[in-house]
């Protein structure tokens, strides 16, 4: 290993060498552009059981998701924190895919001159994670590594943050994104920040990459800006479930499954029922289904809420997406 400016990582049985520029930004938030304070609490974690990984964070700072969750399918993920060094995100990736957590965590930090305000933690697709805490970060400030996650906080209203990170996360059962974002509001609820509280995020990505970018994306969401990031941010999740379901219906009415579609736009309807198009592609599927006289009340509400939607169906009708006669066509448009 040299200075702080480069590191060298060589596998010798393969005569393969890395090189990765390492930049201090222990100056952080002292020069024009610098990098952001982040001062803030985190968990990265993985789920035995569909072997995800994820990150999540909330912080008393603009677009936390911006800088400190990092993640690659197949890989790792990689909370950078305290006095943001955000290249420990893209190295801390590709390191993984060749060292141990550990191994990541030790050689970052020892090749950067700005580690006593560092706070970092990586977690790879075996679920095994690794953490640092800087002497120099402002308290209450530590972290908690445990067999599957690794939870991480700094400047916190005080120190039982951290603990209660990882209790939650522990006991709750569910997705790994629902058990992250409960283990975050026991932060919250601890004390969190003490500043208070902006922005959050969370990101989840496939433990065994598919190959496909647009797969191994499980879950990336994030609040910039809000007095309740946290609240926001579990919100969406249940926006962002609620899509999961209209994305496999419309998967299912592409290959003309008609009760597999009726099925997941059901389910959408039920979790996000304020959003119109959830309730008009219900309506569509229950009349795909045979279900026509139940469909006429679904359609007459969209309709009512905005008259678009009439002129949708006489677009989709034709190509098979709706399956009505030329009655049924006219009775529908009549609601």
């Amino acid at each position: 290993m040299t200075s702080h400016k480069e590191v060298f990582f060589c596998n010798v049985s393969t005569i393969e060498c890395m090189a990765f520029e390492m930049k201090d930004v222990s100056g952080a938030r002292l020069r024009r552009g610098g990098t952001p304070l982040a001062h803030t609490y985190s968990i990265v974690a993985f789920d035995p059981k569909t072997r995800d990984i994820g990150v999540g964070v909330q912080s008393h700072w603009f677009n936390v998701g911006a800088i400190v969750p990092w993640g690659k399918a197949g890989v790792g993920v990689v909370a950078t924190q305290s006095f943001v060094n955000p290249s420990f995100g893209p190295l801390g990736l590709e390191m993984m895919k060749k060292m141990s957590p550990k191994e990541v965590v030790d050689r970052l930090i020892a090749a950067d001159k700005g580690r006593n305000l560092r706070q970092l933690a990586v977690l790879d697709s075996k679920g095994r994670a690794a953490a640092y805490t800087g002497r120099s970060c402002i308290p209450a400030a530590g972290h908690l590594v445990g067999k599957t996650y690794s939870v991480q906080a700094n400047m916190m209203l005080n120190d039982s943050v951290w603990p209660e990170i990882s209790k939650a996360f522990v006991k709750t059962k569910g997705p790994l994104a629902e058990r992250m974002v409960a283990a975050l509001e026991a932060g919250e609820k601890a004390g969190g920040d003490i500043r208070g509280r902006q922005s959050a995020a969370i990101l989840v990505v496939r433990g065994e990459s598919t190959g496909n970018p647009w797969e191994d994306r499980l879950v990336d969401l994030r609040v910039d800006d809000s007095p309740e990031p946290l609240v926001e941010l579990k919100r969406l999740l249940k926006v962002h479930r609620a899509y999961e379901h209209m994305n496999n219906g419309d998967l299912a009415l592409e290959t003309g499954d008609a009760e597999l579609a009726l099925r997941h736009y059901s389910s959408a309807e039920k979790l996000f029922p304020d959003n119109i198009e959830m309730r008009f592609w219900h309506a569509a599927a229950l009349t795909n289904n045979g279900r026509f006289k139940e469909a006429l009340p679904l359609f007459g509400k969209v309709f009512s809420e905005d008259d678009n939607w009439r002129e949708f169906v006489v677009r989709i009708a034709p190509l098979g997406l709706l399956r009505v006669n030329d009655k049924q066509l006219k009775r529908i448009l009549r609601m």
